[in-house]
């Protein structure tokens, strides 16, 4: 490990002095990576059809090439899966990561260039170390391992000479043999589809070695701790891993978590870092541990556009750069990558809480959700799924909303729908039981969290009296068509709200 050390150490301080860069000029940065990403992508079919030999400048490309949804890039990436290239990105893909669908589509599969790979994602997963070492000198995080848990990949049904999985699972298949000697469990192990068989092998695996660090989603993170302590019958996992100090997370807001990560990993000494890594891209970190937003990655091949989530559905909203944003104003955040993604909305809006530098924090979708898990379920995954357990059970739903049971000390995480029902169904539990298996067949996050209900617990479904959601419409003051009953939370705030109605 000397040597590694050695070699992170000496690395990271030229990467340091890059990132101060883009801080001291963000705007000239982003330029840079535009200009590059217009330029590779000249010959692609997708640079054809929009003229990108005639693009001289960020508003040229601004009025040619319309912000897109993965609905729009869909057929694209059908054929870049049946082994068709340079149509989005001039680099040969053989990779996709795999993640909750769209309103038509249980998955979205997004695709993964050498690029997105190397000077993204990994690259990205470099600097979380670059900054918690210049943070943390004397750290021991490289002198033991960084346990991930990954998904699972698998060959790609439609050619057999390329593949999808997770993220997680796309990245650990690609990372350079250096990461793999200081992370664990092995990638064997890491990407066994079956997430109990998993779950028993990484416990097993792991508990006799010096882990350091963990990393990955905290609920996922949070069943995995459990196994650990069920399995060596300890009281905390400082007790199974002394030297662990640092817990890198993303995916879900961490702040449910908090408390329970504290009673399991009971130190003060122990450190939190937030990360923004999406299929799409590596977005953004928690470059200081006292703070609790993120630092906006400026050079890791991504091309930032925002447009204020009041004007989404304008038929021509205003689109902002890196250069003109405002801190505290609500964006919807539109990418353009070295993946082939290009005016990309991905669905998730950020605030800016700071400027120089940029610095943000997730503050949502743009469309209703429950994300509390990794489930990522929308709106239309929800009216699918109550339009199924009606149709079985003969209910009739006139209003209704949802967000998530939080995981507690020992019990697991799951969603709670407050539903008042014009015609109540037959039976409760199969109405229930429906929209769990619908939401399963909808949304492959979802289903992935709900299997032998690992993270995941039955949904609870609670039958309101008629009126109740007038009440507290009444009681916010938003009575009036104007004013619609939020659906989906990924917070308790409307259903705890609704809960104190039905106490009185």
């Amino acid at each position: 490990m000397p040597l590694i050390n050695s070699i992170v150490s000496w690395v990271n301080v030229k990467r340091l002095h890059q990132i101060d860069l883009f801080k001291k000029y963000p705007f000239n940065v982003q330029k840079e990576v535009f200009t590059k990403l217009i330029e590779q992508a000249l010959r692609t079919t997708w640079g054809i059809q929009y003229g990108y030999d005639s693009i001289n400048s960020i508003q040229d490309y601004q009025q040619r090439v319309p912000i897109s949804t993965y609905d729009d890039v869909k057929p694209y990436i059908s054929r870049i899966m049946e082994d068709e290239q340079n149509l989005l990105w001039p680099s040969e893909i053989k990779w996709f990561a795999k993640s909750s669908g769209t309103t038509s589509d249980k998955s979205k599969y997004i695709p993964v260039s050498n690029e997105a790979l190397e000077d993204c994602h990994i690259r990205g997963g470099k600097d979380v170390i670059a900054f918690y070492t210049q943070q943390k000198p004397d750290s021991g995080i490289l002198k033991g391992k960084t346990l991930t848990m990954g998904g699972s990949a698998e060959v790609n049904k439609f050619s057999n000479q390329s593949y999808y999985g997770d993220l997680s699972a796309v990245i650990i298949e690609n990372l350079p043999f250096w990461a793999q000697l200081i992370r664990t469990p092995t990638a064997e192990i890491a990407l066994i589809r079956d997430f109990e068989e998993k779950l028993a092998k990484i416990t097993s695996h792991t508990v006799n070695e010096n882990v350091t660090g963990i990393a990955g989603v905290p609920s996922w993170n949070l069943v995995l701790l459990r196994a650990i302590l069920d399995f060596t019958g300890k009281n905390n996992i400082l007790e199974v891993w002394p030297n662990l100090e640092l817990f890198t997370h993303g995916g879900v807001s961490f702040a449910p978590y908090r408390e329970i990560y504290q009673k399991l990993i009971p130190s003060d000494s122990m450190n939190y870092m937030e990360t923004y890594n999406a299929s799409e891209g590596f977005f953004g970190i928690q470059d200081e541990l006292e703070r609790d937003d993120m630092l906006l990655m400026l050079d890791l091949g991504i091309f930032y556009e925002f447009v204020p989530v009041d004007h989404i559905h304008d038929d021509n909203p205003p689109v902002y750069t890196i250069d003109d944003v405002e801190a505290g104003i609500n964006y919807a955040m539109i990418i353009t990558t070295n993946g082939g993604l290009w005016r990309y909305m991905i669905g998730d809006t950020v605030v800016f809480t700071s400027l120089v530098p940029h610095r943000i924090k997730i503050s949502g979708r743009t469309k209703y959700f429950i994300n509390a898990f990794g489930e990522e379920v929308i709106q239309d995954n929800a009216e699918k799924a109550l339009k199924g357990a009606c149709e079985e059970t003969g209910a009739v739903v006139k209003e209704y909303t949802a967000g998530p049971m939080y995981m507690g000390d020992k019990s697991k995480g799951g969603h709670e729908w407050m539903i008042e029902f014009e015609t109540p169904p037959s039976s409760l539990e199969h109405f229930t039981e429906v929209l769990d298996r619908t939401l399963c067949s909808v949304n492959s996050d979802y289903e992935a969290k709900r299997f032998k209900n690992i993270t995941l617990m039955l949904p609870k479904v609670v039958s309101l009296e008629p009126g109740t959601f007038y009440r507290w419409m009444q009681k916010r003051g938003k009575l009036g068509g104007q004013n619609k009953i939020p659906r989906l939370a990924n917070d308790r705030k409307y259903l705890d709200e609704l809960s104190n109605i039905l106490s009185r």
